[in-house]
């Protein structure tokens, strides 16, 4: 079928393509339907090297030509953001109804239902403000029981994987939708759920929750867009004013009852249901990739989950906290970590390199504002600075915690790279 699409995200390994894309079909400006686009700079923001300084400028002239909010100001009036571009289109979605195209795997939103999608039909959705993609078959997922105090929300993202493969024996989520009722999860931890659905191999994801979880959402979202304003990225034609009027708009709809939050058919059909059992989860949770796994398509899957008591004694050679995976929550638990140390007069050191990339600069400033940072920054080896961003990735690394820029840093490999042989804890 062909859908209209709401938001587009490009970045900027695969965006230079995306251009070719518009020349080729002669297009010079974004479809006026579009409600919002981001060319982001994340794929690039580890290592600012030679090629990254070729390419990303021409990338972001032609698409703020184009109209896209781009993640660095040609005319170099607003900092370089190097935020990774599926927490921005998470944070610039404004409706739960809303159809998002990325240009990247993890295109998974906590509103709205988003895709990933290659440079030619990201080129499309930007030109026409649609796009044709089949519908697929979707799986519910529902939960009971009770998180317990010491389990992160990503050991629930875990063992709903390992529930599910012992219910079914194979992965029903791949190449499927996933329908997940968050019920009360805000925006930023249901996105801890959506965006996993990639490494599980589901076409895409959407979130089911409450009408006062949504308008909370949104809200968040609005104060986000608000910031980006405030730094200088809106364009002439005032796109990320608009998206807050749409969310303003969508909040009104379901305050007056005309359009509560969107929930399912009552008589929906599903390829298969499944209930998460929190009660089961009483211990943090592991994916390992299994490299030795003797079934060789069984390696480098997420299909091995696996409690940390497992691995009990096992020497870890770097641990990366980061990317889009995690949250600002993420940052916090570390200076948690840390305060409680120094209150008990424990040394801090680190037995093993710890990098930590925040996925926005959003995170790093409320951070600040909050006390956080600066604790992070006492303990730091290594903070970024983006007057002089590194020209090489780091090949040796030491037994420091290194504050690093936001982006995707370790998770892509493209640019910052574990040691072979390494262990590596993320």
């Amino acid at each position: 079928v062909r859908v209209k699409v709401n938001i587009v995200g490009s970045q900027d390994t695969t965006g230079p393509m995306t251009c070719q894309e518009l020349e080729s079909m002669a297009a010079s400006t974004i479809s006026p339907s579009v409600d919002g686009a981001f060319q982001s700079g994340c794929h690039t923001a580890s290592v600012w090297d030679s090629k990254a300084k070729a390419n990303t400028p021409k990338l972001m002239a032609f698409m703020n030509d184009f109209g896209v909010i781009t993640a660095r100001d040609p005319k170099g009036v607003y900092h370089p953001m190097t935020d990774v571009i599926h927490k921005v289109l998470n944070d610039i979605t404004v409706d739960d109804r809303a159809i998002i195209i990325g240009g990247d795997s993890h295109t998974r939103m906590s509103k709205g239902v988003a895709f990933g999608a290659d440079s030619g039909t990201v080129a499309i959705a930007l030109a026409t403000g649609e796009c044709a993609m089949p519908i697929p078959e979707s799986v519910k997922v529902t939960f009971k029981g009770t998180m317990k105090d010491h389990i992160d929300f990503r050991d629930v993202v875990h063992s709903t994987q390992a529930q599910m493969l012992k219910k079914f024996g194979e992965n029903v989520f791949q190449g499927r939708v996933i329908e997940v009722q968050i019920g009360t999860l805000l925006a930023d931890q249901a996105f801890t759920f959506t965006d996993w659905t990639a490494e599980m191999k589901a076409k895409a994801s959407i979130c089911i929750s409450t009408n006062d979880t949504l308008i909370q959402s949104l809200e968040l979202a609005k104060s986000r867009i608000q910031i980006m304003i405030n730094k200088g990225m809106e364009n002439k034609a005032g796109m990320l004013q608009g998206l807050i009027d749409l969310a303003d708009k969508r909040i009104a709809g379901i305050q007056s009852g005309e359009e509560p939050a969107l929930a399912p058919d009552d008589n929906a059909n599903y390829f298969a249901e499944m209930v998460v059992d929190l009660d089961l989860i009483d211990e943090p949770m592991i994916a390992d990739p299994d490299v030795n796994n003797e079934d060789v398509s069984k390696r480098y899957t997420h299909d091995t989950i696996r409690p940390t008591s497992f691995y009990d004694g096992r020497k870890v050679d770097l641990g990366f906290v980061g990317s889009c995976m995690v949250h600002k929550g993420d940052m916090q638990i570390i200076a948690a970590m840390l305060r409680n140390m120094e209150k008990q007069g424990k040394e801090i050191k680190f037995n093993a390199p710890l990098v930590i990339a925040p996925p926005t600069y959003n995170i790093v400033d409320e951070l600040k504002a909050e006390g956080d940072w600066a604790l992070l920054e006492k303990y730091s080896g290594f903070e970024f600075n983006d007057d002089a961003p590194k020209n090489a990735a780091r090949t040796k690394y030491e037994n420091i915690m290194y504050l690093e820029r936001p982006g995707c840093n370790l998770c892509m490999g493209n640019q910052e790279k574990a040691e072979a042989g390494d262990t590596v804890l993320a």
